[in-house]
């Protein structure tokens, strides 16, 4: 169904570093500026283009990103995914376009701010389903330790040096999935850089635990009430074993032999959901971290969801049964259910 295209941007990664995988429509791009603020080490995105038009633009803005920022150029691997039927065209440098007039990374994205129209969640305006698993596993392809997010969060400051320090003195972490907290605040807010900041607008009610008006059970596991509690610490380290409750889908590192996201789940519903819950059955344990942690940019509301969620909601709750169901068969030996 699908075409993807490897390595429109390359970078060269260190096996052993963190990778911060994520994924994005071409109008959601905008959110890699704060990204690579935010994130010190390797990033790799993957980015999905619904029609002919979006695949040009896509390759075109990553010929431009390569020339004029050079954070993208030394930190970024981008790979595109497009439907089949389409073919992504390698811009000419030869040629002046729209984007060949560019001369600094300001305004690269300056200028993908103007030709972008972010829409609703996976609302396309055609009969292409987001393939949002797909788009996960071809941005942590090849890394060992990889935090798969959405576009639209921010880590917390230094959650890579953090993370680096603490994974380079042990090897002890191999069959650990290092949960990362994740929250949500209101949209006027300044993102809180540490966990301080964080805390002090969680407590007057401007930052909220991620998916918090949706799905409660989906992230109440990592335990917000005795996280928020910890005593301050200045080395990042698993903080408490939380175990495994379906559906808890949580943001978290790993290394190993982690499980793929499963390509089936496309659009919305249960896509996380069923990763978390075969990484647990696969033998992995849960610790969440002390002190890092993901902000989400804005409120999740129900009312800013595209029309058709409740159906898809509906499809992949059916494919995730019979997901669970494969599972026994997959991981026979495993004790493990979900």
């Amino acid at each position: 169904d699908y075409r993807d295209y490897r390595g429109l941007l390359k970078t060269t990664m260190d096996p052993n570093d963190v990778i911060l995988a994520t994924h994005a429509s071409v109008d959601n791009l905008l959110h890699l500026s704060g990204l690579l603020e935010r994130w010190e080490g390797p990033l790799s995105v993957s980015v999905f283009a619904a029609t002919k038009e979006e695949a040009q633009l896509a390759t075109v803005l990553a010929y431009a990103l390569s020339s004029h920022c050079p954070d993208m150029r030394a930190r970024v691997a981008m790979h595109l995914v497009c439907p089949s039927r389409y073919e992504a065209a390698v811009p000419d440098p030869r040629e002046p376009g729209e984007f060949a007039l560019l001369r600094s990374c300001q305004e690269v994205f300056d200028k993908l701010a103007r030709v972008a129209q972010p829409g609703i969640n996976y609302a396309l305006g055609t009969n292409v389903s987001y393939p949002n698993n797909l788009l996960r596993n071809l941005a942590r392809e090849g890394a060992n330790y990889a935090l798969v997010i959405d576009v639209d969060m921010v880590p917390s400051e230094g959650l890579w040096r953090g993370l680096r320090e603490m994974l380079d003195q042990s090897n002890q972490w191999g069959g650990t999935a290092l949960v990362v907290p994740a929250f949500e605040i209101r949209r006027a807010r300044r993102m809180p850089m540490n966990k301080n900041e964080l805390v002090q607008l969680y407590q007057v009610g401007e930052v909220r635990p991620f998916y918090y008006g949706l799905c409660t059970p989906c992230q109440a596991p990592t335990n917000y009430s005795r996280w928020v509690n910890l005593p301050e610490e200045s080395l990042l380290r698993p903080a408490y074993v939380v175990p495994w409750q379906d559906p808890w889908e949580p943001f978290y590192v790993a290394g190993g032999k982690v499980p793929t996201f499963d390509e089936r789940f496309r659009q919305y519903g249960f896509n996380r959901i069923s990763q978390a819950c075969e990484l647990h059955v696969a033998g992995f344990d849960f610790e969440v971290l002390n002190e890092g942690f993901l902000v989400h940019k804005g409120f999740k509301e129900a009312l800013k969801f595209h029309p058709q969620k409740e159906a898809e909601n509906q499809h992949n709750k059916i494919l995730y049964r019979q997901f669970k169901q494969e599972l026994k068969a997959k991981y026979p030996n495993s004790p493990r259910r979900c």
